[in-house]
């Protein structure tokens, strides 16, 4: 056996099992990598990288129906450092917001006692991350400070609210679903509630509306079901409701915005999923099932791609990738083209077997990779898939018109060296490259391949099953198995099998199929071994088969312990193996009790017909092994002294006497001697038997009688001198043996179910059972200790009990838990680093605030050596050894591929930035560096074009580069000028082949204009019908829009005539003259003024020249650096589109992010984006030596000294702050030269 420390010390813990239908919402991936996951009233904390449950929180009393994840889009340092914090909503309208480390709760908020419909973090300005939003049913909606528990406003609307969904790309706007429809909001803020009811709008079903539907032309062939459907989905979003029959609503399962791109929505119905485009309320996609097919329960749209995560009701995950839009070859019939955005399936995992009680609830995805995804089933599995790449080429049809996908060139937003190591599973974006849009050219490049994806499953929680259970704890921990115990629990459940779980680490040990019909009961033999006896339902007679099997559990062989009895036979109601494990007892109910050697196996009596009835039975804890070993030794000693002395005798006899010698230890070892135990039980009228057993003699002794106080006795307890019986009435009576006093103590809680003394010398606490709850009594004192009660302090029932230790009890409860909790009784969450884990788990969060930022840093930049390492102690860190090693214990958990590109010295600082803060899943740091290491290449890129071809013209700040790759759409406004105007035009002429009412052509007219398209623009407003009250003013505009001439006067009239509609309240009709006559700069001066900032940067984009954008752009910054705004955030990402690198350093130095502007500034000097002279001096140095500052309170020294020594005079202070206790020459010198080499570098 392999030698290992025991952990006698057992953490509280709660193993859970199957989930309530109100669980169906609650899970929730974070961005700090770990699954929540609603369990009954509890709540579950999964690692999904190791797939272990980490801590279970648990203080609701209602059932838990939603848990968030509080975003981590915030700068983190000492004041705001990582923590896992996570809000609850349950069934009686409670939230918690928890601490989840620590397992405490931050604060309680109680509104309303109906169920929390929907929760949500707000993640949209930098002034406060403690805003949580929810809905209260029926229809308020109310904004909560999570850090305090206070009301900051709250808004009740016409409707119920089922959920709502926030726009990812701008915070004032917001979708509520309701029973009837959508409410759309568009002024939503923290600081006030919204003002007005918001826009409301009816979605005709998608079966329901003939109205509708166009009919079909005679010489079209007659459409397909697919096609059917897309001339029903035409419209689907109407201002009026709906007629009668129409209002099927409810079949729509869930409404969200796309992350992947602006202004787009997903309905999701059972058998479809509609795109609309909210721009013009339609409908530009759906992704509709075959009649045969699954329909969907959930749909998760993802950020990086524009890919969709599916969950149908078989339990299957697809992924859809959207197809490329790129226009289809001219000679195809171009009614056949229907223009649309496709989803095409590229992967799809196994489905589970579905019954009654076993059904998919929920998936979530990770926000961070969005690779990987978890399948939360009603029985308490937990399936982990994670999407695999494979390269090469497909071996698919190519009938099947799917265009390969291929793999992204870049790395962590870099082109990849020649030999450089990279994790191709990364995440999404790492995995499958950006979907094409028209007007782009496909050039798959040589470094480019096609790739496949599959679902792996990486991980799999399991629950317990439906109660009942019946449990037992293992032999206790003594002096003699102290080597080699384990805590083993075993639990018997209702299909017959043996659950045994290791209490140290909670997790299954062994789940064994011991029997047919539902286990009763188990009693441990030994330390490796058990007996558990089952019995079958009865049949007419009242008979029923019994099964009594023993198992052992290191081979997992079990066989019948009581051979080929058990057919037909009263059932088995108890069974008790004595305390030196020697003997067994097994009860029927109407039938004489059995008496077996545990040891042998074999029958030792079977008592006689009139043998009384037993109601409780209990093994005395006195025996006379001792006296017994002691006689043994005696005689053996003797023998050994007879031979000595009789030494003269022939050596025939010595030969004779060593025999006896040796069959007598043989004997010994094969426990041959058998002690004497007794027990004592009760019959129907209460009388005390007490039968004393010895080898295979059983003898009758001592008779007591009933006690009059007491009722019919239904389980007694012996321990050391005390004897505790419990009857049908709820009535203890207490036993001194030695002093022969005996106490009644009426409980008044009805029957006593079980009674259990704890283990352990001396520990005379008792355990006690009732229907209702279960109490702790102390026997020396005869008093109780601790108490709980259905209905009072929990809300579950309790259906078995035992000691795990001599201070803990374990409980098996109908809401399908077992938990183990302190002799208190008071359900607990745990200290998470109290835990023992059999597997480490990567999740900085879990240190304290100052190691996780030192672990960053680390990571981040180790230039003091020239090789990096992922020792801790190879660097001077000067830190409680306990935390050091908390540190280390976090490096060694991470995955092998991912030590080694960290490791790689090809790795840039700006890889290794976008790395770093993927793996703390810190969302703040991972767009910032996206968005920085994009631009830094990009603008470096255009630097060396431009030094090129005219030497020593460097190119103003507003010139926009043009490169390879371009950012990903879901950055919006921060992606090329190039490449958003492509996607503008792809869109709206999505739009147009779309568009089915006057009010669409008009929209549709209105965007080509300000994109400068008028030809097409024209031809829309031409089509309006003679009988449409617009039709004069189209025509007009029409005739306007192709007879303008750049004349001077005709300018100065048109601009005459804008300026007077904006002022008159008529802005956008005003912008689109403005724009008419090529003065969009005016125009989006103009959008400015009137608060319109959003629309304006668009327009600058679509429209205007670098130089020019850059001005609106710049103004756009401002606007959100100020105070009312405040989203500094997110107008460094602006500033850093246009290349303003300085100013992003200077920003980034005031709001005190010292670690991101040193490492920022670093990453400009060697590309070569920022020099270093006069006037960027000050701003270098300055972060610098901030930097250094940052690093020593940290404690990591090395690093504080090399920033230090490259800021020049204003590190040198520091410098000698940081050596002044030791000899300050050598380890200055060499901290010097390695400055210079870096100062070398940057230079180049």
């Amino acid at each position: 056996m392999i030698p290992y420390t025991v952990n006698i010390k057992l953490a509280a813990r709660t193993l859970t099992g199957t989930l309530n239908l109100q669980n169906k919402t609650a899970v929730d991936w974070g961005w700090q990598g770990l699954i929540a996951q609603g369990c009954h009233s509890s709540i579950l904390i999964i690692d999904p990288k190791t797939s272990q449950t980490i801590q279970v929180l648990e203080r609701h009393k209602a059932n838990v129906v939603k848990v968030r994840w509080s975003r981590e889009n915030y700068y983190h340092n000492v004041s705001s450092p990582y923590c896992l914090r996570l809000a609850s909503g349950d069934a009686s309208g409670k939230i918690i917001v928890w601490d989840v480390v620590s397992g405490t709760a931050h604060c309680e908020i109680q509104e309303h006692s109906k169920p929390i419909q929907d929760l949500e973090w707000l993640w949209n300005q930098d002034a406060s991350r403690d805003l949580l939003l929810a809905i209260h049913p029926p229809n308020y909606i109310v904004l909560w400070n999570g850090d305090t528990g206070t009301k900051l406003w709250k808004k009740s609307y016409a409707e119920n609210i089922l959920s709502f969904s926030f726009d990812p790309f701008d915070s004032s706007n917001m979708a509520l679903l309701t029973s009837e429809g959508i409410v759309f909001i568009t002024d939503f803020s923290h600081s006030k509630p919204p003002g007005n009811a918001g826009k409301k709008v009816y979605i005709a079903s998608p079966h329901a509306s003939p109205a509708h539907t166009k009919p079909a032309p005679t010489a079209a062939p007659v459409p397909t079901g697919a096609k059917k459907a897309l001339n029903k989905v035409k419209v689907l979003i109407t201002n009026e409701k709906p007629t009668a029959e129409a209002v099927t609503l409810n079949d729509c399962l869930q409404l969200s915005y796309l992350p992947s791109k602006r202004n787009h929505m997903l309905l999701l119905y059972p058998r479809e999923i509609l795109i609309l485009d909210l721009e013009l309320s339609q409908t530009v996609g759906v992704v509709a099932i075959e009649r045969s097919g699954v329909p969907f329960v959930q749909v998760i749209p993802c950020a990086q791609r524009d890919a969709l995560y599916c969950l149908h009701e078989n339990g299957c995950i697809t992924l859809r990738v959207c197809r490329s839009t790129i226009t289809p070859d001219e000679t195809t019939d171009p009614e056949q083209n229907v223009y649309e955005l496709m989803y095409d399936l590229r992967s799809q995992c196994d489905a589970i077997r579905v019954t009654k009680t076993v059904r998919p609830y929920r998936m979530v995805i990770c926000p961070v990779n969005e690779n990987s995804a978890a399948l939360m089933v009603s029985d308490g599995r937990a399936m982990l898939w994670e999407l695999k790449a494979h390269t090469g080429k497909a071996a698919v049809n190519p009938s099947s018109g799917l265009s390969p996908l291929y793999t992204p060139v870049s790395f962590c937003g870099s082109p990849l060296g020649q030999n450089q190591k990279r994790i191709q599973d990364l995440s999404l974006n790492s995995m499958i490259g950006q979907t094409l849009i028209a007007g782009e050219a496909l050039s798959p490049s040589s470094t480019q391949r096609e790739v496949q994806l599959k679902f792996l499953l990486t991980g799999l929680l399991s629950g317990l099953p439906l109660p009942p259970f019946a449990l037992r704890m293992c032999p206790p921990l003594t002096t003699k198995n102290i080597n080699h115990y384990q805590p083993m629990l075993a639990i018997g459940t209702g299909n017959g099998s043996v659950l045994v779980y290791n209490l140290t680490s909670g997790l299954l040990h062994k789940e064994l199929s011991v029997h047919s019909c539902e286990v009763r009961g188990i009693e441990w033999v030994s330390l490796t071994s058990f007996l558990s006896f089952a019995t079958s339902a009865p049949n007419n007679m009242g008979l029923v088969r019994n099964e009594l099997q023993h198992v052992d559990l290191l081979t997992g062989r079990c066989f019948a312990f009581r051979g080929e009895r058990g057919n037909d036979e009263p059932p088995i109601e108890m069974i008790k193996v004595s305390h030196l494990k020697q003997y067994l007892v097994v009860v029927f109910r109407d039938k004489p009790l059995e008496l077996w050697d545990t040891r042998t196996g074999t029958l030792l009596r079977e008592m006689a017909k009139n043998f009384p009835t037993v109601t409780a039975l209990e093994w005395s804890p006195s025996h006379n092994l001792k006296s017994l070993k002691k006689k043994q030794m005696a005689a053996r000693e003797a023998i050994a002294r007879q031979t000595v002395s009789d030494a003269e005798q022939s050596s025939v006899e010595s030969s004779v006497i060593s025999l006896l010698q040796d069959a007598e230890s043989k004997s010994e070892t094969s426990q041959a001697i058998s002690a004497r135990e007794h027990f004592v039980f009760t019959d129907t009228d209460g009388q005390v038997y007490h039968i004393t057993v010895e080898g295979n003699t059983v003898k009758d002794g001592a008779r007591i009688p009933p006690d009059g106080s007491m009722g019919s006795i239904a389980c007694i307890a012996w321990k050391g001198d005390t004897l505790v019986l419990g009857d049908v009435d709820g009535n203890l009576n207490f036993w001194d043996l030695k002093a022969r006093l005996s106490r009644g103590i009426p409980t008044h809680r009805g029957w006593v179910k079980k009674i259990r003394f704890a283990p352990g010398k001396g520990n005379q606490k008792l355990l006690v059972m009732y229907t209702d709850g279960a109490e702790v009594w102390d026997t020396k004192e005869v008093q109780m200790v601790s108490s709980m009660r259905i209905g009072r302090n929990v809300n579950y029932r309790i259906l078995d009990i035992d000691w795990c230790t001599s201070d803990k009890v374990v409980l098996a409860s109908d809401d399908g838990c077992i938990r183990v909790l302190e002799m208190a009784m008071k359900s607990a969450s745990y200290r998470m680093d109290e835990q023992d884990l059999t597997d480490p788990v990567w999740c900085p969060y879990l240190l304290v605030p100052r190691a996780a930022l030192t672990l960053k840093a680390f990571l981040l930049l180790q230039p003091w050596s020239g090789t990096f390492t992922m020792d801790i102690t190879q660097v001077d860190y000067n830190e409680k050894d306990e935390i050091k090693g908390l540190i280390q214990e976090q490096l060694n958990s991470l995955s092998n591929d991912m030590k080694s590109v960290l490791q790689d010295p090809e790795l840039s600082l700006l890889q290794r930035c976008l790395l770093v803060s993927r793996l703390f899943g810190d969302e703040s740091d991972l767009h910032f560096w996206t968005v920085a290491s994009h631009y830094l290449q990009s603008f470096a890129k255009a630097r060396q074009l431009s030094v090129s071809t005219a030497e020593g013209q460097a190119p103003s700040e507003g010139t926009q580069p043009s490169p390879q790759s371009h950012l990903d759409i879901c950055h919006d406004i921060l992606c090329e000028s190039s490449y958003f105007q492509k996607f503008q035009l792809d869109r709206v002429h999505l739009q147009e082949v779309k568009r089915s009412s006057y009010e669409h052509t008009k929209k549709c007219a209105d965007q080509l204009l300000l994109l400068g398209q008028t030809d097409r623009a024209v031809q829309l407003l031409l089509e309006t019908s003679a009988d449409n009250a617009s039709y004069y003013c189209d025509s007009l505009k029409a005739c306007l829009v192709t007879t303008i001439t750049s004349s001077g006067p005709s300018q100065s009239t048109i601009k005459l005539v804008a300026t007077n509609m904006i002022a008159n309240g008529k802005l956008a009709e005003g912008v689109q003259l403005l724009c008419l006559i090529d003065k969009a700069a005016d125009a989006c001066r103009y959008l400015q003024t009137y608060g319109e900032w959003n629309r304006a940067a668009w327009l600058a984009k679509v429209r205007l020249s670098p130089a020019e954008s850059s001005d609106v752009l710049k103004r756009w910054a401002e606007h959100l650096c100020s105070s009312q705004v405040n989203q500094k955030s997110k107008a460094i990402l602006v500033l850093l589109s246009l290349g303003c690198f300085y100013k992003v350093g200077e920003m980034l130095n005031n709001m005190r992010h010292f670690d991101r502007a040193a490492l920022f500034i670093e990453a400009c000097l060697q590309h070569g984006v920022m020099e270093a002279n006069d006037s960027s001096n000050k701003l270098i140095k300055t972060s610098f030596v901030e930097y250094a500052r940052l690093l020593r309170s940290l404690g990591l020294r090395e690093g504080a000294a090399l920033w230090a020594s490259r800021a020049g005079s204003a590190g040198e202070q520091l410098m000698e702050e940081l050596f002044q206790g030791e000899a300050s020459g050598a380890p200055e010198a060499t901290l010097g030269e390695e400055g210079v080499e870096l100062g070398q570098k940057s230079g180049e």
